[in-house]
Order: structure tokens, then sequence, then C-alpha cells
């Protein structure tokens, strides 16, 4: 009992940080429609940065972490601005694989300036680990819960109160009536890549905290692609609730499964659930059903 407490508290809080990555590619879908293939690629560079940041130049946490998340938006501004601004109007698999070439790009770059292969951060939470029923849990995992959570709650009151989130909810339910408005769309697809590539960055930051950082984070950014797939497309609701599920089979399956199979089977257990959600409900948990003609 103790063993599954164990995956089942990992699990889930992984699965918040895959969330909160995922929120990332909703985001972006839902204002502009492109599908950003470049998750895992962005979540790796957020966490170089981080480490350039707080090993590197020595900056104190207080200090270094601001600028991570500033370094997230400027990439973000500069992603839509260059790459796809000037693609709008033109059909989505050229915007599609535009960010997949933009991935290929910042992963280059990554291994140019970073090319070491396994990197850790300095400790961000403290040592002493928790003990919940009979698991023990190191604090890496329930910080990156907490922030989530506070992160998720935060969102939520700003597309719902704010004016600017407000206006990102009109733009993904009618482009052409929010532009009738006077108000510029461009902006908002900006604005979306500018917060997708800040939850990517804080996402890089708490997974690099639980496992160092590796080329292996790319993979979280296709762990956070299988529960848009499992959420729905376009659903912020689907992405919370579907980002611990995907952290409770990886864990819990992986767990089990492993000294019964092979060492690398949870990491295909993610993979698994898009095949089979595909088959059994294309549109996700809580994703919109739409019949179009293509």
């Amino acid at each position: 009992m103790a063993e599954f407490g164990q995956f089942a508290i990992t699990g889930v809080t992984v699965g918040m940080v895959y969330a909160l990555i995922a929120l990332g590619f909703v985001l972006i879908w839902k204002s502009s429609g492109v599908a950003n293939l470049t998750l895992g690629q962005l979540v790796l560079v957020f966490s170089w940065f981080t480490y350039g940041m707080l090993v590197q130049a020595g900056f104190p946490v207080w200090l270094g972490m601001p600028l991570v998340v500033l370094f997230a938006v400027g990439v973000g501004w500069l992603v839509e601005r260059i790459a796809l601004r000037p693609l709008i109007g033109q059909p989505i698999l050229s915007l599609i694989t535009v960010t997949l070439g933009v991935a290929f790009f910042i992963e280059g770059m990554v291994s140019f300036i970073w090319p070491k292969s396994v990197a850790a951060l300095p400790r961000l939470f403290p040592d002493e680990p928790v003990h919940v029923g009979a698991a023990v849990v190191s604090q890496e995992y329930l910080w990156a819960a907490v922030i989530s959570v506070v992160l998720f709650v935060l969102l939520t009151l700003f597309f719902k109160r704010h004016r600017m989130g407000i206006v990102m909810r009109a733009v993904a339910d009618d482009q052409m009536a929010v532009q009738a408005c006077g108000i510029p769309v461009a902006q908002i697809f900006s604005r979306s890549w500018m917060f997708a590539c800040a939850l990517a960055a804080v996402g890089g930051v708490l997974m690099s905290s639980i496992g160092g950082i590796t080329f292996g984070l790319v993979e979280t950014g296709l762990k956070a692609f299988s529960v848009v797939i499992l959420g729905g497309l376009d659903s912020f609701l689907g992405a919370i609730v579907a980002g611990p599920i995907i952290g409770l089979a990886e864990n819990v399956g992986g767990g089990y499964l492993t000294p019964l199979t092979w060492p690398g089977v949870r990491e295909i257990i993610p993979f698994v659930i898009i095949v089979i959600v595909m088959f059994i409900r294309p549109h996700g948990l809580f994703g919109e059903r739409r019949i179009e003609r293509i």
C-alpha cells in the first residue's frame, strides 16, 4: 500500500506540471488555431537558461527566476512576431510546419550553448521529505503541485475577470467578431505565445528541480501533448483534469509494469493513452466535437 501511495502521489504531482505546460498549448490553439509543436524544446531551453542564471551566472533565486520568466516572455514574442505572424492567412499546415522548424532550431541552439548532457539546478525547496501516510515524498513534488494549483487559480481568475483575459477568450470563440470591434487580433496571438512560454518556463523549472536537466525534457513537452489530446485541444478544464490522469497512469503503470517488462515502459504509457483516446474519443474528454470539411 505504501508503494502504491508513493507512485500515486508523485504521479499526480508530476501530472499537474504536465497540465501546466499543456495549458500553454491549449491557449495558443484556442486563440490562433496553431498546434504548438515546440513545447518540449521550450521546456528544455528555459530549463537550461535557468541553469545559466542560477549556476553559471550565480544569480540568487529571487533575481534569477524573474529573469527566466522575462526571457520566456521575450522568446514567445519573438517566435510569434518573426516566425508566425508573416504566415497569417496561410494554410494551417504551413503554420504547424514552422513550429516544428522552430523546435529543431531551439534544440540546436541549446546543444550549441549548453553542450552538457546533464546538469542540476541548485536546490530550490527544503531537503526534508514529507510523510504522507506510509509514503515518503520529496518536497519538490509537493511544491510543484502547490505552484501548479496556484497558477491554475490565477489563470482562471485572469480569463474570467481581467479585460485582457476576456478578450483572449473572445478571440478563441470568434476572431472575425473581435476584429470587427477594433481589437487587434495579432496582438492577442502574440500575448498567447508569451503566456504559453511563461508556463513552459515554470513547468521546466519544476521538472528540472525534480529530475535534473537533461535532453529528456523534450519528452516532457510530448507528454504534455498527451494531456492535451486526452483533455481536449480547446479545453482548459480538460488540461487540468487530464494532467493528473496522465501522470498517475505513467507512474503507477510504470512502477508496477517495469519489473514485469522493461525499464523504459513508463515512458511510452502517455503515448499509448494518446492512441487509445484517438480511437475511442478523438475530441478528448472535454473537447468540442466538430465535423469539418477538409
